[in-house]
């Protein structure tokens, strides 16, 4: 496919430079460059929380706000 297309200066040196490194042409280093930034570049994977069962509770979950409270009550009581 022919195609006409801007560069900016940078990436003109960025291909010419593989020119002069590979002995390629022009097109041949800026479809090489093109197909290697593409496999570079992987979809990110998708975050997975791994979970692990750990039995039954041991206390009840419903009140588990008040027996912290009592139980930070019962340090402060100790240590003071």
């Amino acid at each position: 496919m022919r195609t006409t297309a801007t560069l900016d200066d940078d990436t003109e040196r960025i291909i010419r430079r593989r020119m002069q490194q590979q002995r390629v042409s022009f097109e041949q280093a800026l479809n090489d460059l093109v197909r290697e930034a593409h496999t570079q570049t992987a979809p990110p994977r998708k975050f997975q929380t791994r979970t692990a069962s750990m039995g039954p509770p041991s206390v009840d979950l419903d009140k588990a706000l008040a027996l912290a409270g009592e139980l930070e009550d019962a340090g402060l009581v100790a240590a003071g």
